[in-house]
This record gives C-alpha cells, structure tokens and sequence, in this order.
C-alpha cells in the first residue's frame, strides 16, 4: 500500500535543533552526520486526542541509541518533549499525526567519517505530518519473504533504532517488485526475524507466538502486545519460528506504531485466515486500550 500526499501537510511547521521552520525551508546542512553516514537515530510516534502513545518509552530508545552510538550533548526528554508540544500546536495537530523524530550526531567541520569532526552538538528534527494508519487493518497485508536478512547483533544490533535502513529498504523492494505489502526478513539462521517495518505475531492452539528479538527491533508496540497477553491470560511464548510455522498459523499479524495491529492474510502466496477469533480478540483489545498508553504533553 502506497502511502499518499496529504495536502494539509503542504505548509507545516518542522522543528529542526532548536526552532520551527516552514516545511520549504526545514533544512540540515550537507554537512550533517545524516546526510554523511546516516549517522543518526529515530522514533516513530502516534497522536491521539489522549496524547503520544509510550511517549516516554520512545524517548529512552531514542537517548539510548544515541548512547550506544556515542553522541554527545544528546537533548533532555524535558527539551525534546516541548520541541514536540510546540511543533503540534504551530501545526494544530492532536489527532491522526504521525510523528518522525530524529536525532542525528550533527553537523561536521569537514566531511569525514570521524565523529570527533561532529563539534556543533546534535541536531534533533520532529516532523510531524497528518497521517492516516499506513495499512488498511480491517483488509490486511500481503507479504513475501526476502533474500535480504536482518541484522545480528555481530553485525549491527537492531537495539539500536539508528538511520542505516538500507537492508530493509532493499527488502521492500523486493517485496515492491513481487506486487506485496512488505517483506518479510529472516535472520542469519534462517528464522523469521520481522516485516521490513514492523514486527510480528503468529496465533496456533491457543497460544500467541512472536519471533526472539535478536535480529529485530524489539518494538514498542511489540512490548504493548506481549503486555497485553499476559493481561488477558493469553499464553504468549517468544521462539525461533520457521517459516513454515508461519505459512500454517491460524493467524497472522504485524505490529507498529504506523500500522497499530495489522492482519497478515497471505505470506508467499500461502493464504493465513483474518477472522481467526483470539487475534481478532488481541486486536480489539489493542484498539480499545491504546490510547491508555498516551501521554499528553
């Protein structure tokens, strides 16, 4: 599903290090570790009339991406939550927002990998545009396993919400050319690791399967999920799950903070069921306690 312009957004308000600017003239320089290296980290966060869902959670994942990768003068929650207070009230956002936070390491004295050439301090960007929930939920998504694998954390630990995205932009590719929704990534071992944007979720017998979090984002809305089976008593078992452990679920779904809950209904042309009763229960549950995860500002 392609995502499509929202005229509304044409003239919004960005916030870029330490004040607003019109969407035309929201810039970083050529020289910003973004732009170098990707050298930057990020969160995605959802508006709703109640607040920011696990706003606080976010921000410790962003500050501690940040410190894993060895920023310097990284922003205070207090700074970074009125940097976004103030862009949602100059754009009069409370509702159907989409928020892309991000932190870079900042600007450079000359261009070079080196992070001591990073002497002007970070540069934390909130854009936040009108945005509806990416996937259509009461459809669901069709997706296709990929060639491209995710991350170990040998190679890079995806604890580390950080801007390199290529391997799962490669992935939607391959899922773009198949005519799919997304890709579906495995690990180095061969097991399902997550969608190349959000995490996932299988339902048998009974019980609520997600993949380890080893090679995948341990995603916030992940963690809700998980929560709320335990709050359910819904018996919920993280493993190494196959791919055909996937194709044979009863039940299919993605997890994110741009798509909420969202049914899988076909995995390489294998059809998975979308009115299976306990995910549809987990997804009812979610629509109608996730806004009690909101924090207002």
């Amino acid at each position: 599903m392609l995502q499509e312009f929202d005229s509304r957004n044409k003239n919004i308000q960005v916030f870029v290090k330490d004040r607003l600017y019109p969407r035309t003239e929201a810039k970083v320089s050529v020289f910003d570790s973004s732009v170098q290296g990707g050298d930057a980290v990020w969160e995605g966060l959802r508006v709703y009339p109640e607040g920011i869902v696990c706003l606080d959670k976010h921000l410790t994942r962003l500050q501690e991406s940040a410190k894993t990768l060895a920023f310097e003068d990284i922003p205070s929650k207090d700074f970074i939550k009125k940097a976004i207070k103030q862009t949602l009230d100059a754009n009069g956002m409370n509702d159907e927002t989409h928020i892309r936070l991000t932190l870079t390491r900042g600007e450079k004295i000359t261009s070079g990998m080196d992070p001591r050439l990073n002497q002007n301090g970070t540069t934390l960007i909130v854009l936040a545009e009108w945005k509806p929930l990416v996937y259509d939920n009461a459809i669901g998504i069709k997706v296709i396993s990929v060639s491209q694998r995710r991350n170990a954390p040998h190679f890079l630990d995806s604890k580390i919400h950080h801007n390199n995205l290529l391997n799962n932009i490669m992935a939607k590719i391959q899922a773009n050319v198949a005519g799919k929704d997304a890709g579906l990534m495995l690990d180095e071992k061969g097991f399902v690791a997550e969608l190349n944007g959000s995490n996932l979720f299988m339902v048998k017998h009974g019980k609520v399967y997600t993949p380890f979090a080893h090679a995948c984002l341990p995603g916030i809305t992940r963690e809700s999920v998980v929560q709320l089976c335990k709050k359910h008593e819904i018996e919920i078992i993280e493993a190494d799950l196959t791919l055909s452990q996937f194709y044979n679920a009863e039940g299919v779904f993605a997890t994110g903070t741009m798509g909420e809950l969202t049914p899988v209904i076909e995995i390489d042309g294998r059809s998975i069921s979308s009115s299976h009763l306990l995910m549809n229960q987990l997804l009812k549950f979610f629509k109608e306690e996730v806004r009690t995860l909101c924090e207002k500002l």
